[in-house]
């Protein structure tokens, strides 16, 4: 997909925002739309597919919360949140209902578009990854785990994961064996560096477990190590019953 192709949605009642936002995009290559109304914003993410949302949390009509808990199930693309800078309870709420990324307002240009551009470039990974001979299909017991696909399996039942789930996922499972900190995840997602106290890597984690079949209490699958960070335990995966498919989990 190249770059000029990218269609992007801003769901945002502030019009001046809004319209400095698209001017900005436009002018570095992005195709962009404008949805100013709440209460539409879901049907038209969910006709158009758009290859990234840009979604502000107040909204009239219907909060961004709302709406992207109602289009996760049947939009894969990015949801790029716009929280407010000192509301760090949005921000989580954000990740909980599917949100991929988040940026804070008031929103810098230069930040904006480096998190849209990491996020669509991040879908476009797996071809890349193929090309330096990294595997492109991971397999632990009933667990399977498809970069290129960008889906996973437990047995023979999908498990719907975001796009930030899922790469996250990918990430611990190719280095499965090896404690990965909060800094390295940090990075290799986002691409830049952790502050210490962002959250989104703990949420995600616990959105994770229960979809792959891991005990949320007692972790098996993906442990925390203390101090040091997450761990994917190969062994545990697949020693996960083969008859047993974990519900699809709806965002």
């Amino acid at each position: 997909m190249e770059q000029e192709a990218w269609q992007i949605l801003i769901v945002e009642d502030d019009q001046r925002l809004a319209q400095l936002t698209r001017e900005y995009l436009e002018g570095n290559g992005l195709r962009v739309a404008i949805e100013a109304d709440g209460a539409c914003a879901a049907a038209r993410i969910l006709a158009e597919q758009p290859d990234l949302v840009i979604l502000d949390l107040m909204l009239p009509g219907e909060d961004g919360l709302s709406i992207c808990r109602k289009v996760r199930a049947g939009y894969k693309g990015p949801i790029l949140m716009l929280t407010a800078r000192t509301d760090d309870m949005d921000q989580v709420l954000g990740l909980e209902m599917g949100a991929d990324d988040y940026v804070c307002k008031p929103v810098r240009p230069r930040v904006l578009l480096a998190r849209i551009r990491a996020l669509l470039r991040r879908r476009e990974g797996a071809e890349g990854e193929r090309d330096e001979g990294q595997p492109r299909r991971l397999q632990f017991g009933p667990l399977a785990i498809d970069s290129a696909m960008r889906e996973a399996w437990l047995g023979e039942q999908g498990i719907e994961l975001t796009s930030a789930e899922f790469d996250l996922l990918w990430l611990l499972a190719v280095n499965a064996g090896r404690i990965l900190s909060r800094e390295e995840i940090f990075n290799a997602l986002r691409g830049i560096e952790y502050d210490g106290q962002d959250r989104s890597i703990d949420v995600r984690i616990s959105r994770i477990r229960p979809k792959i079949g891991d005990d949320p209490m007692h972790p098996r699958l993906i442990k925390t190590v203390r101090s040091k960070g997450y761990l994917f335990v190969a062994e545990a995966a697949e020693a996960l019953p083969h008859g047993d498919a974990a519900p699809v989990v709806r965002n």
